[in-house]
């Protein structure tokens, strides 16, 4: 199937600096991109990938399920270690669960992590029928676009294929599961106006890694796709700052326990 205009994978080959960039469930590259145009023109070597099953229609991602998911992002990263001297995690969403689960396993391979809106769990009764209903219904109204700026779209799917949703939910538990192992320094950014995710996904994330430099960021002005919103500006100025703040020597700058919030 051809991929929808704009749904394109990203590539930049930069500096020694890697950053690979994880979208969300049911979108695609575009909602990324601008930040990855941002971390290149700042000299950095850049992999924003396109997830199986995204991009192109939604019937692709009902065959699709996280272990497709993960098994792209974890080859991306690989291709970042061998080229770079350091490498970084960041995500959207679901993104930012890809992002963690990363981290959590290859450990010190993996310099800091970036989330932005980290989805960490379904939410509501939906949860609860999904292993009944993905057999009985095919698809849910879609969760694109939940952006305060006027004019700026996500492009995505409009409908969310139930089997891929089940599959969702079962990663969530896996990467929640997992967070403890989550040491290195993590910056997350949330929108409290966030119509997708709850704030108490951030929390949960929060409060359950191990690291001990933590940086949490209110962005606002934004609604769930804050990198296509009033606040993008300030979500690829902090990601820039927190790689030069701890990429220089691996040492984190901040001392131990320390947590920010603004």
């Amino acid at each position: 199937m051809p991929v929808l205009p704009g749904a394109e994978p990203y590539r930049h080959d930069g500096g020694p600096t890697g950053v690979l960039l994880c979208h969300g469930f049911t979108g695609t590259p575009q909602s990324m991109r601008p930040w990855a145009e941002d971390l290149a023109a700042r000299g950095h070597t850049v992999s924003l990938p396109l997830l199986p099953g995204h991009g192109t229609r939604w019937e692709d991602l009902q065959l699709t399920g996280w272990q497709d998911w993960y098994a792209e992002v974890d080859r991306a990263l690989g291709e970042l270690l061998a080229r770079c001297e350091r490498v970084y995690v960041a995500g959207l969403s679901m993104g930012g669960a890809l992002a963690l689960r990363l981290a959590a396993r290859h450990g010190d391979a993996v310099r800091g992590v970036v989330v932005v809106n980290p989805a960490n769990k379904v939410h509501g009764l939906s949860a609860y029928a999904l292993p009944a209903a993905r057999h009985l219904v095919r698809t849910t109204k879609g969760l694109v676009s939940d952006i305060a700026l006027e004019g700026s779209e996500e492009v995505g799917y409009h409908r969310v294929p139930l089997h891929a949703a089940h599959s969702l939910r079962n990663f969530f538990r896996l990467v929640d599961a997992e967070l403890p192992q989550v040491t290195q320094p993590l910056l997350l950014l949330r929108s409290p106006r966030d119509h997708v995710v709850p704030p108490a996904d951030s929390a949960r994330v929060l409060g359950r890694v191990s690291s001990r430099d933590v940086t949490e960021i209110l962005l606002q002005n934004s609604f769930h796709v804050a990198t296509l919103d009033h606040d993008a500006p300030r979500v690829f100025e902090e990601s820039a700052a927190f790689l030069a703040r701890t990429g220089a020597d691996g040492a984190d700058s901040r001392p131990e326990g320390e947590a920010v919030s603004g």
